[in-house]
């Protein structure tokens, strides 16, 4: 069983990262860090999963073209928050100028090693290059240094984030104690179909990248790809994979703590949604394959209403049954039972599709708390699926009605 730690990306053998503030966006406080980078001491094995919006950002399409004529090897990321670098005139020539600038910053042989790129912030507005190859040198020279700090990382590519997501695992396998470490931003423009956000992943164990594309894209499937804060499909989603190589591991460990790892950021993802109150987890079982199940409990994260309902701490199961029947998942809905759950006990509200009699105050006690569970019964089968989402709040039309200013 693996065991949580706080290291993050600096946790795994081989890999060293900071923050600094570099003034991405214009007007932005000094204390507020922008720029990132996470290096490992040699080449590493890499693997990547990207956004599948068709409007995808210049780092996206960078990324992708360096991990092909690489071979999927990588050694450095450097990532930027405050400009998605995407729609902008001059997007791709600064993508790769962030590029070319962390190599000599870093002394890094572009023919022997490789450096990838992520963005995020506001679309369709000029990246300010000019103070992000100002900064890099600087924050390469205290990575160099060893002033290194996961943390200043992982804060300098949060956007509306109010919690840093920072966490890495230890396993043990064939004799070794191997560490998976990482970083995720991520608050709104929620709805991945790839993995989500901007996430950066780093191990020490020892695997080629074609298991590691394996595994991360298993993992992300069932981690990253069930989280959905507003319905919203980023066009700088990136999740990036490092194996730095040091320890020979079991596959089967490595997927499994991997999974557990970003089950882990899944949830802080979702409970760290823009103006979030209520961290909600969807379960459903009793579906006939593990895609139906997905499927319905995404549609139910994402229904406004039901994500408003849970603002208001209200047991509106008809609102849950609604978003199970407009999807095209084929299911009785006079077979469905469904529950809500917290740590304050767990309350039936419908069985057999039809509503029970409930106390109404004693659910309203329950659905108070910071986390709720949506428990969904089909019963048509032995599959199951668990997606994570958050309520709507008022808080959330007043970040993004003004996120530009």
């Amino acid at each position: 069983m693996a065991r949580k730690l706080t290291l993050g990306v600096t946790g795994p053998r081989g890999f060293r990262a900071g923050g600094i503030h570099a003034g991405v966006k214009a007007g932005s406080p000094e204390d507020k860090l922008d720029l990132a980078i996470v290096t490992a001491e040699r080449p590493c094995e890499a693997a990547a999963v990207f956004t599948m919006n068709r409007v995808q950002a210049a780092p996206v399409k960078l990324s992708r073209e360096i991990l092909a004529k690489s071979g999927h090897k990588l050694q450095t990321i450097v990532l930027n928050s405050g400009n998605a670098n995407c729609c902008a005139p001059n997007d791709m020539e600064n993508a790769r100028r962030m590029v070319r600038i962390t190599e000599q910053a870093l002394g890094i042989d572009a023919f022997e090693s490789a450096v990838a790129v992520a963005s995020t912030g506001v679309i369709g507005t000029e990246l300010n290059i000019d103070v992000i190859e100002k900064a890099i040198p600087q924050l390469a020279l205290n990575v160099a240094m060893a002033e290194v700090s996961a943390f200043r990382a992982a804060d300098a590519i949060m956007t509306t984030d109010t919690v840093r997501k920072s966490l890495a695992v230890q396993y043990h396998s064939l004799g070794n104690t191997v560490t998976i470490g990482a970083m995720a931003k991520g608050s709104g423009m929620i709805h991945p179909n790839m993995g989500t956000l901007l996430c950066v992943v780093t191990t020490d164990a020892d695997l080629p990248a074609a298991k590691l594309q394996l595994a991360l894209r298993n993992a992300v499937d069932v981690t990253l790809n069930r989280v959905s804060v507003d319905g919203d499909m980023s066009t700088n989603d990136s999740v990036f994979l490092l194996g730095s190589g040091y320890y020979a591991t079991e596959y089967e460990a490595f997927c499994e703590a991997l999974t557990a790892l970003l089950t882990s950021l899944a949830r802080m993802i979702a409970a760290d949604g823009e103006g979030a109150t209520h961290l909600i987890t969807c379960s459903v079982k009793g579906a006939t394959d593990e895609y139906d199940a997905e499927t319905l409990a995404k549609s139910v994260i994402n229904s406004s209403l039901v994500k408003a309902a849970i603002f208001g701490s209200d047991a509106n199961f008809g609102r849950i049954l609604c978003a199970l029947g407009y999807t095209d998942v084929d299911f009785d809905p006079n077979r469905v039972d469904i529950e809500f759950a917290s740590t304050a006990g767990n309350i039936e509200v419908c069985r057999a599709g039809h509503g029970l009699a409930f106390d109404e105050s004693h659910a309203k006690y329950i659905l108070r708390e910071n986390e709720i569970e949506i428990k969904i019964n089909l019963h048509l089968g032995q599959e199951s699926a668990t997606c994570w989402g958050c309520d709507l709040t008022y808080d959330y039309v007043k970040i993004n009605g003004d996120y530009r200013s």
